[in-house]
This record gives C-alpha cells, structure tokens and sequence, in this order.
C-alpha cells in the first residue's frame, strides 16, 4: 500500500501498523529523501527489530518515552503501541514536518499522544509537556554517546532506557574497568546509569544498510558518587586519563594536577596507585581523584 495513503479505515481503533521495507521505500520516494552520512540516516524496515526494541526497553503504559532521529518513524509506531506518550526529536526539517501524518495514518489511535520537536539533540535545551521517563532511539553513529550524555544531564527524569548504536560504540558504553574497550564513554555513561548490552542488530534491517552492525545498550538511571567533586571535575580527570592510555595516572595526570608530583600526592590521597591506568579504575575511584586534586573543570564541561 502506498504510503501517502496510510492504512484504511478499520485500522483507526486498531494498533499500530508498522513500516516495512515497501513503506519506508514510499515514503522516501514521496519526500525525495536520499539518506546521508552526515546525518547517519539508516532506517530501520523490519517490524520485528522495532518490535524487539520496545520489548527490550521494557517501557510500560506509563512512560513518557524521548526518542532522538526518529526519521520516518518505524520505531515511533512501535513505541506509540505501548508508551503512555512520545516526543520525538528529529533535526531534519523535511522528515519532522512529514511525520505527524504518518502517525496519524499508521496509528490513528495514538496520534493524540505523540508529539515531534525540531530540534538538534546535542543543543536542545529543555523538552516539552510531562518530563520524560525513558529514553529509546536508534541514534545516528557519528553522535550517539555525546547525544546519549547530553541528555542524561539535561533531562534527570529519565530512569531507564535502550538505544541503538554502532555496536563498537556499545562495547564501550557498556565495558567494565580492565576492559580493553573501557574508556572515556564507559566511565561518563557509568556517573549516570547502570549500563549493560543488551543485543546486537544486523546491517540487512536498515534501509540503506550501513557498513557496521548496531548494538543495543540498556541502562537504568543511578544517583551519581557522593562526592564534593563537580560533574565537570570528575570529567575533567577522566578525559585526562585516557588521553594518553598508555601512560600510568602519575604522568596522565600531570598537567591537570601542575606536575606529576602534585598528580601522585593527590592519587595517593584518594587511595590509587600512581603507577595505576585509568583503565583499571571505575567512577567512584576518579570522583576520589577529583576531591583530592581539586581539578579545574573541563573546558567543554565534560563532553566525551
């Protein structure tokens, strides 16, 4: 069935319909979209994966559910199939005008309970209507973990989620210290939330396919360390450590600290060894190291 036709009449009391390959393909036809890099337009044409997203995340009839990139709108049907409501995020102009209709032609029960924002995920500022408790997107790859903390930060609302990533980028987010894949995303994603993998999606379900497979990551919403430390503080030291992996925290740390002799009596204060990586330390650990060193905040106030 084309897709500017939407789905006949007896479907208005039903559930959702979802998009599948032939629909994606029409309504791509109709706005003249061609996918970009850029924008890591890949979008998703099997009713299944969304399906096993929404099941995944576990939301329920309560939730208020953000999405970012929601681009055509397979996985915002399924969402609307379950959620109590879904503001959807999308920063292309052409693809959140065309959406609300496609909402209301492929889920007409559900229209009134959806919402689109045009609006960049990394700038937004504030989201409307009831705050938002979960967080389930399938996000564009070249911002997905900046995107992914930004709105950790913005939005403390939120208590849980399942986002979609490359599946390298999930690996990290969910590795644990001593890890080879432990860094700079693991850490930042670990201040917020209890972050764990949670399956890998193939390349065929995308339309166009892209070059990697995705993975899902799951987290549920944590209080960050007690600490006295600042957010910014305890970023700062991180994107210390791991700018230089190879070298142990005494000289990693060096500059943050104004030399490495300053850097090993702050160690040693928050009980790390200064011979230690970052990689072997967990969050806890350098929220200890900021209270100790007193860090000046990041520059770009934490940002992976």
């Amino acid at each position: 069935m084309p897709a500017d036709q939407g789905p006949p009449a007896d479907f208005a009391s039903a559930g959702p319909r979802y998009l599948g390959p032939a629909d994606v393909r029409s309504l791509a036809a109709e706005l003249d979209l061609r996918p970009t890099k850029q924008r890591g337009q890949n979008f998703v044409i099997d009713p299944n994966t969304v399906r096993r997203i929404v099941r995944d995340s576990r939301i329920s009839g309560d939730d208020v559910v953000l999405e970012v990139g929601p681009g055509l709108g397979s996985l915002t049907l399924a969402l609307l199939a379950v959620a109590r409501r879904v503001i959807a995020v999308e920063v292309d102009p052409v693809l959140a005008e065309r959406l609300p209709a496609t909402i209301a032609a492929y889920a007409p029960g559900q229209a009134a309970s959806f919402e689109v924002l045009l609006a960049d995920a990394m700038r937004v500022t504030e989201i409307p209507g009831p705050p938002p408790t979960a967080l389930v997107a399938n996000l564009p790859y070249n911002v997905s973990v900046p995107v992914l903390l930004h709105l950790m930060e913005l939005l403390p609302s939120l208590r849980h989620g399942l986002v979609m990533v490359q599946a390298e980028v999930a690996d990290r987010l969910a590795a644990g210290p001593g890890s080879k894949v432990y860094g700079v995303p693991s850490v930042k994603a670990a201040w917020y939330a209890d972050v764990r993998r949670a399956g890998t999606i193939g390349r065929n379900v995308f339309w166009p396919a892209p070059n990697v497979d995705s993975g899902l990551v799951a987290w549920t919403h944590r209080d960050p360390p007690s600490t006295t430390a600042t957010r910014e503080q305890v970023f700062a030291v991180v994107d210390a450590a791991f700018a230089h992996r190879r070298k142990a925290l005494r000289g990693a740390l060096r500059e943050l600290a104004g030399s490495a002799a300053a850097a090993e009596v702050a160690l040693r204060a928050a009980g790390v060894d200064p011979m230690a990586r970052g990689e072997q330390l967990d969050v806890l650990a350098f929220a200890r190291i900021a209270e100790a060193l007193g860090a000046p905040a990041a520059a770009d106030g934490g940002a992976a």
